[in-house]
Order: C-alpha cells, then sequence, then structure tokens
C-alpha cells in the first residue's frame, strides 16, 4: 500500500482490462473507532469499505454507493458507503459478544441477504441483490457482476483491524478483452497474497504481477471517513411523525428527544419549542442550528 486512504485507478494499454487500487488507514480508524467491534467484525468491515471505494471509483457516478448485509440473528447489519468524492463511513450492528474469528463471511448473517445500491444526485436509485453464495465479500461480488453486469470481474480484499485494501480487476464494457487475455489477468492475480495487497506500494505491486503487460496507473485520489449527518436531516426525520406523537414521546424522555446518528455517534437534541417550530415556522433551521 504505497499511500493510506488512496485510491489510484489502472488501465492495461494493450488489452481491455481496467482496474482500481485501494488503501485506508485512517479512514477504517474512523469507522471502527465508533463502537466496540470484535475482531472478525473489524476485518469484514475492512473489506467492505474497500470494496465499496472500488466499486464507486468504478461506477463513476456523482452520488453514493453503498453495500449493506443483513442478517436476522448474530451479525444483524454491515453497512459501508462510500459517495463520488471519496467520503465513506461504515457500520456494524450484531448480537454476539464473540463471533469466532474464522467464521466465514457468508456464515455471519443467518437467513442473510447482501445488497447493492446506488443513488446517484439526480436520477434514479438503483438496488441490485448481491447473492452470499461465496465465503468471503470477494467471491460474492465477483458472482454479481458476472450474472447481474455480466462483466468478468476479479475483486481481492484484505483487512487486519490496522489497515483495508483491495484490487478489483475488470474486463472494459463493451470492449471484450479476449478470453485468452483476461484468463492471464486473472491468474497471476490469484498469486497476490493478503499480506502483499496490505504492505506492498502499488507501484511494485503491479511490477510484481505485471511487469511483462503495459499498465497505467493514475494518479491518485484522496479518501476520507465523513459522516453526512445533520441536525437539518435528524429534524426532517422527525417528520415522519407527527406533531402531537413528537411532544408525547418528548414528555416521556423528560422535556426532549434525542437523535443519535449510528455512523459517527453525534447526537441531535430537539425540545418541545423545536418540536413546534418543526411544524409551525416552515421547520427551517436557523444559522445557530436552532429551530426556534
Amino acid at each position: 500500500m504505497s499511500s493510506s486512504d488512496q485510491i489510484q485507478r489502472i488501465l492495461f494499454d494493450e488489452i481491455d482490462v481496467r482496474g482500481a487500487l485501494v488503501g485506508l488507514e485512517q479512514a477504517y480508524a474512523e469507522v471502527l473507532s465508533r463502537a466496540d467491534y470484535p475482531e472478525r467484525l473489524q476485518i469484514v468491515l475492512g473489506e467492505l469499505l474497500a470494496a465499496v471505494v472500488l466499486l464507486t471509483s468504478n461506477l463513476k457516478i456523482e452520488g453514493r454507493v453503498s453495500l449493506q448485509a443483513q442478517g436476522e440473528a448474530g451479525v444483524k447489519i454491515l453497512m459501508a458507503e462510500c459517495t463520488h468524492d471519496n467520503h465513506v463511513r461504515g457500520i456494524a450492528r450484531f448480537e454476539e459478544s464473540e463471533i469466532p474469528d474464522e467464521q466465514r463471511f457468508d456464515q455471519l448473517l443467518k437467513n442473510g441477504r447482501m445488497a447493492l445500491t446506488i443513488e446517484p444526485s439526480t436520477g434514479q436509485r438503483y438496488q441490485g441483490v448481491v447473492p452470499l453464495e461465496g465465503a468471503t465479500v470477494s467471491e460474492c461480488l465477483e458472482r454479481y457482476f458476472s450474472q447481474s453486469e455480466q462483466l468478468p470481474t476479479k475483486i481481492q480484499l484484505a483487512a487486519d483491524g490496522k489497515r483495508a485494501a483491495g484490487m478489483l480487476t475488470q474486463v472494459l464494457p463493451a470492449a471484450g478483452a479476449g478470453a485468452a487475455d483476461w484468463e492471464h489477468i486473472v491468474a497471476l492475480a490469484h498469486t497476490l497474497t493478503a499480506d502483499e495487497l496490505l504492505n506492498l506500494d502499488n507501484e511494485t505491486l503491479l511490477y510484481r504481477l505485471y511487469h511483462e503487460e503495459q499498465v497505467r496507473l493514475f494518479e491518485p485520489d484522496e479518501i476520507i471517513f465523513n459522516c453526512e449527518c445533520s441536525r437539518e436531516r435528524s429534524a426532517n426525520a422527525m417528520q415522519m411523525m407527527t406533531e402531537d406523537e413528537l411532544l408525547t414521546v418528548a414528555e416521556e424522555q423528560g422535556g426532549e428527544i434525542e437523535m443519535s446518528c449510528q455512523f459517527c455517534n453525534e447526537v441531535y437534541r430537539f425540545d418541545t419549542a423545536d418540536i413546534r417550530a418543526l411544524f409551525h415556522n416552515d421547520g427551517r433551521l436557523s444559522d445557530e442550528g436552532s429551530l426556534h
């Protein structure tokens, strides 16, 4: 990993294959600092974060991309999200205090399901179902691309609780690399170890794998942890309830309602005057962040 918290795109000049390399450290640490996650979930969250950054870079949309897996017991939610300007966040919700380190990804989620959601800034929201038919996050995503996108794709992910990294290689849409070329690229990619992915700089990694190919490595883009929660967005969410219902909840909770962000743990408080202003003052926040 040449530099933490960066993504670099790659392009093979003589065959129709593109890709990207991502490394996460500080942004990954920020995600893990929000809760006391078991070691196994630290690793899976790191892999999901690396994966969603790779997918966002590959899609080249303005908006956000998220990967979310849900289960009925044990691990309830795993989620990672990335915006087009490489702001990432992630979360896990779980019931069991101890999760075996050797437990496979698809076994973490009882009767689990996984989805890839694309939310453009303008345009229609898209959600695709990612089948939990692989032992790892990588295998599940590769099968999704094979079945839904029909694009041969190789995804390699690694995380160790301190660093997370990933590499994606994919046939260019509508280009159709020759089968032999693609098989050659994948065969070389299979030789990459998790330790190399986490510790080698990108130039060294690409030379080790593809020194016989013409590969371009583009300038890196920075990745940061950022949560887009706000007092205003919390106020908007509260309007799903009526004024009377909110006032009743506030009274039961000592005169105010607390709204906490599940991603960053920021707490927003609304007293009864805030609630009334939300319904009788156009619900607008003042410059100081108060509704009244």
